[in-house]
């Protein structure tokens, strides 16, 4: 009962989202909505390792800098049709989490959440050191459309968002998904046990960067560009924020919480130089009395079941 019920609340807001655009008319609304539903990608693919295992990863903006890149690149100098650079930008991304993930995984605490974090900024640095190659500051223009139009560029992420997260949440509820949780409720107890963590972590952190990297190279053949600030601390913490806000470790939650926050950050423009006041606010009301999210939960309760 309860899967049927998720079931149908997916189908629900799908739909919604499918409806939206013609039934508004507005070409605005399909921009706001093609990049909140790039950024709940985003979302989604960050709360699948770090929501599930508890590893945060403050560097997460180096796979999606590394998917929009690698796809700029196939675009404008190897001169390769666009779709390459979906399954590219979702490669590339996987391989940066293999080198970085398979050293840094093994240390305790913090220290993973920073090697990430460290390392995502040293490619940034690269993105401007590098500039004759990158293009700098300004980085990479003229990079090809994957449609002519807008609103089936909007359909086609629309539809690859939903089967990514899709795919993540029957990961996150499989026997996978169990262990996952099972790790960052007591990785000790899991070790004892004779899990092997460090593959269980490292394999979910390829997957949750290789999503990352299509919604990176989703997000070039957009806006047609990319630039260095793809990989900034600030990318990374606008996605923890939209998991937080959404519900940590659920998935769809996280979807959520970028829908939500991106579409708030529109509502709130008639508010001119109040906007960021009232953003800041609305977020901190948000974490400090539903520090379980909002999406999530709200969705759990309409649902009357306990579970994810």
């Amino acid at each position: 009962m309860t899967v049927r019920r998720d079931l149908v609340g997916a189908v629900l807001a799908v739909s919604i989202l499918a409806v939206a655009p013609p039934l508004v008319g507005s070409s605005y609304l399909v921009g706001v909505l093609t990049v909140a539903v790039i950024y709940g990608l985003w979302a989604a693919s960050w709360d699948f390792m770090s929501g599930l295992t508890g590893r945060e990863n403050f560097g997460f903006a180096l796979f999606i800098g590394a998917g929009a890149y690698t796809a700029g690149f196939l675009d404008t100098l190897a001169h390769l049709s666009p779709w390459w650079g979906l399954a590219a930008g979702m490669a590339a991304a996987a391989l940066f989490s293999l080198l970085l993930g398979f050293p840094t995984l093994r240390l305790k605490g913090p220290y993973f959440a920073l090697a990430m974090l460290s390392a995502s900024a040293i490619m940034q640095r690269l993105m401007l050191i590098f500039w004759e190659t990158t293009g700098g500051e300004e980085g990479l223009y003229g990079i090809a459309p994957l449609f002519s139009s807008p609103l089936a560029y909007y359909y086609f992420v629309l539809a690859a968002t939903v089967a990514s997260v899709a795919f993540l949440v029957m990961l996150a509820r499989s026997p996978w998904g169990l262990i996952l949780r099972a790790i960052r409720g007591d990785e000790a107890t899991c070790l004892a046990a004779g899990i092997d963590v460090t593959f269980y972590k490292m394999v979910s952190l390829i997957i949750s960067a290789a999503f990352g990297g299509l919604g990176g190279a989703l997000y070039a053949h957009y806006q047609l560009q990319v630039s260095p600030q793809l990989f900034s601390v600030v990318t990374t913490i606008t996605v923890i924020i939209m998991v937080y806000v959404g519900g940590m470790g659920s998935i769809y939650g996280a979807l959520g919480g970028a829908l939500l926050l991106t579409l708030l950050t529109e509502l709130l423009r008639d508010f001119g130089q109040w906007r960021l006041l009232v953003y800041s606010l609305t977020l901190i009301l948000i974490l400090f009395f539903l520090p379980g999210g909002l999406v999530a939960p709200l969705w759990r309760r309409l649902r009357g079941g306990g579970g994810r």
